[in-house]
């Protein structure tokens, strides 16, 4: 596959030195875009409000009223064992679980007009096409594909708020750029509220649309613009018939009528072309206006130069990538490093225009002060490694995310912080208040430049509200009970966990009434234990332990997204006191050896859509987030070799350069920020603590360009495959007697050196 950097050991070594000016050339977007990675292999900007990328299929989310499992595949609308494309749309979600988006699909063909997207077996029943991964090359901020129905040439490339198409069309003749506003993913056929748009003069189209979806009320403006005259044009409308139809009747709308509107629409835009000519299309998108989406397009990409666009978007990406410069003697790792970042960088996302308005929460137009609005907010996965990860290389954005979720709490009507958020919408997907750690964790470190006070107000009330998911159980009784709430120990845990981080920010505003009370709180761990059988374990509303129990099974146990062998680790607040309560230090130590060893028989994931075989090692689940900080759980044992041993086997194991190279969805960043992390030799147990625990490192070295102008660098001597064993560490030329760095070790700059050997260090 020619997209795929091949190069020697020895070019790596000796042109390391050089890296930093071009980093790019490492980033593969292909990474992980089939089977669980569910990212995309698009265009955009490093945090964008426009994620430009191919759809390979039209998959709905239900058939005969019932969920459709085949659609869980197409969360990011690509997948890379697909055949043909559909088209280009404009917003994605890189690496969920479940999805939305998929805005305004674009595809050119030429050839008999035909206005439905046809199947995959027979693509000239539409308008889709056939293409071929030797025809196809990713990069950052720059996509390209050959249709090969009308043998055209399809690009791609971005700014923040604008897509940019560039078509090289075969042959004179007419060509159709069909403009689909009925695709989406996840899609059925309610999702569309409403579109409407306007044909405003021959090059310039605006509108907007509306979705009912995972985010309920859902509102995207749009304005395009075409680089030629459009020479005719029309729409179909596919709704179900309307018994009230007004006196829109009158008018044929179905061709050259310059308004259109209903639920399910799609148009087509004729050209003139000649052999070889480009037609060039720019869409830009607003959260707030079509005069808002104008003025995006005139501020970002005023002119129709493709290729100063796609620098310019390849120039920010090198910016950020060269916040972390490794070097390693291995391709892969390097391409899986700055893949990696790269994923990082996706989201969240921009969610204002360039003059700083946007949608809020309620719906009503909001101007960010002194801010940069974002939404994607996938906080049961990213407050774990993502946002810690922003606290180090990306503080001023990780704090503008924090005002955005500030913003979102001011115009709550629950007064709540977002559980899992965006496009001015709380979707309340899965559990927890996790904002609350990305706001400790911030306000610990010192990174956060708002109000703390406000914020520790919003973690409080968002912690208090009892009519969520169980809380009024949980504060009542200590526990979230099974027969009230489901996945109720893992809901134990993480309320648990959140009130510990609520207490660390309270004591560092010196609120020691609320340090007392959330400490008290984060001790509710305790009361899902059971220590008759050594696992965490559902109780009931009367106090006692649910009887039907399985350790093993991923369903109907009190758990998400996990087992009681991997939830029954979560306490990353408190180790030591867990490892207490599990036996003492060698029990544990056991404990963890039998959980990395065993055999998980299939049928415990059989039905979990979200991990296969590839994510799990023996009972271990990399690819569910809530056992990612377990590896380093032997630090706080007499074996802390066994986590340096331990992590380097996951990152070999669970990361590779290839499409299917992840063992997990990557979840906005998460399984990618623990690459990150783990790969430079250190790792955030407990976010909201100001401790990195120590790993082993698997670059030979890494410069951290800090926002504060230090620079922070980690040095692994004699660091290979073989010596993933740490000796010794020294921090700024004295030795660690610590098993932790802290943030301000790495906030004031200096430089760590690990020692490697092929042997423990008993």
């Amino acid at each position: 596959m020619k997209y795929i950097l091949l190069v020697t050991a020895t070019l790596i070594t000796c042109t390391l030195a050089n890296a930093q000016d071009n980093l790019i050339q490492y980033v593969n977007p292909l990474i992980g875009t089939h089977k669980m990675g569910h990212t995309y292999p698009g265009a955009t900007v490093p945090f964008g409000m426009v994620q430009l990328s191919p759809e390979t299929d039209t998959i709905p989310y239900e058939i005969d009223n019932h969920y459709n499992p085949l659609v869980y595949k197409y969360c990011a609308g690509y997948q890379y064992d697909d055949p043909t494309i559909v088209g280009f749309s404009h917003t994605h979600f890189s690496g969920t679980g479940h999805s939305d988006l998929g805005d305004f699909l674009i595809m050119p063909t030429v050839g008999k007009l035909q206005l439905n997207p046809g199947t995959e077996q027979n693509p000239r029943s539409g308008f889709r096409s056939s293409f071929s991964h030797s025809n196809e090359t990713a990069s950052p901020n720059y996509y390209r594909v050959k249709l090969d129905e009308g043998n055209i040439v399809a690009e791609l490339t971005t700014s923040n708020r604008v897509g940019f198409h560039q078509y090289t069309f075969p042959e004179g003749g007419q060509a159709h750029i069909i403009f689909d506003l009925m695709y989406g993913i996840y899609n059925y056929t309610d999702k569309n509220v409403w579109t409407f748009v306007r044909v405003e003069n021959d090059t310039l189209i605006t509108g907007y649309r509306q979705t009912n979806g995972w985010a309920r009320t859902r509102t995207v403006y749009f304005a395009m613009t075409f680089s030629k005259p459009i020479q005719q044009y029309g729409m179909k409308d596919f709704s179900n018939p309307h018994v009230y139809k007004g006196f829109w009747r009158k008018f044929d709308q179905s061709k050259n009528f310059p308004e259109a509107a209903g639920e399910q629409i799609r148009m087509y835009f004729d050209f003139n072309t000649t052999a070889g000519e480009k037609i060039k299309v720019k869409v830009a998108l607003s959260p707030v206006s079509t005069v808002g989406a104008l003025q995006n397009m005139q501020a970002e990409i005023p002119h129709w130069d493709f290729a100063r666009a796609k620098q310019a978007g390849q120039d920010l990406w090198e910016k950020e990538l060269q916040r972390v410069r490794i070097k390693t003697t291995s391709p892969d790792e390097m391409m899986n490093f700055y893949t990696a970042l790269y994923h990082t960088f996706l989201g969240p996302t921009t969610y204002m225009d360039s003059n700083g308005q946007y949608r809020g929460l309620d719906q009503n137009n909001h101007m960010a002060t002194n801010f940069t609005n974002y939404t994607t907010f996938s906080l049961w996965d990213t407050y774990r490694a993502l946002h810690p990860l922003f606290n180090i290389i990306q503080p001023g954005r990780n704090s503008d995310m924090i005002q955005s979720m500030l913003a979102h709490y001011d115009q709550s009507v629950h007064k709540m912080l977002p559980v899992w958020s965006h496009h001015a919408n709380e979707n309340w997907c899965m559990i927890g208040y996790h904002s609350a750690s990305v706001v400790a964790d911030a306000v610990v470190k010192g990174t956060f430049r708002g109000d703390a006070m406000h914020a520790l107000e919003a973690c409080i009330a968002t912690s208090r509200h009892g009519s969520y998911d169980g809380l009024e159980y949980y504060m009542k009784s200590g526990f979230v009970p099974e027969d009230k709430s489901g996945s109720s120990v893992s809901k134990t845990l993480e309320y648990a966990y959140d009130d510990w981080a609520i207490a660390q920010m309270a004591k560092k505003l010196n609120r020691e009434d609320i340090y007392t009370q959330y400490m008290k709180r984060a001790q509710n761990w305790k009361n899902v234990y059971d220590a008759s059988i050594g696992y965490m374990r559902p109780r009931l509303s009367d106090g006692s332990f649910r009887k039907e129990f399985d350790v093993l099974s991923t369903h109907g146990q009190g758990f998400i997204e996990g087992n009681a062998w991997n939830y029954s680790l979560y306490v990353p607040q408190d180790p030591e006191q867990m490892i207490v309560v599990m036996g003492g230090k060698k029990r544990f130590v056991q404990h963890l050896d039998s959980l990395f060893t065993m055999n998980l028989p299939d049928e415990f994931f059989a039905h979990t859509e979200d991990i296969t075989r590839d994510g799990i090692i023996g009972n271990y689940v990399h690819g569910n987030e809530p056992a990612h900080h377990v590896a380093y759980l032997y630090n706080w044992t007499d074996q802390p070799w066994k986590t340096q041993e331990r992590v380097r086997m996951i990152l070999k194991r669970q990361y590779h350069p290839a499409p299917d190279g992840l063992g997990g969805n990557d979840d906005c960043g998460q399984m990618s920020a623990w690459y990150i992390f783990t790969s430079l030799g250190f790792y955030p147990v407990a976010p909201g603590s100001d401790q990195y625990s120590l790993g082993s490192p698997m670059v030979q070295s890494a410069m951290l360009s800090l926002e504060n102008g230090k620079t922070f660098e980690i040095v692994a001597v004699n660091q290979s495959d073989k010596n993933v064993y740490v000796q010794k560490v020294v921090l700024n030329d004295q030795l660690l007697t610590r098993r932790y760095l802290t943030h301000d070790d790495i906030a004031k700059g200096g430089r760590v050196v690990f020692y490697m050997g092929s042997k423990p260090r008993r």
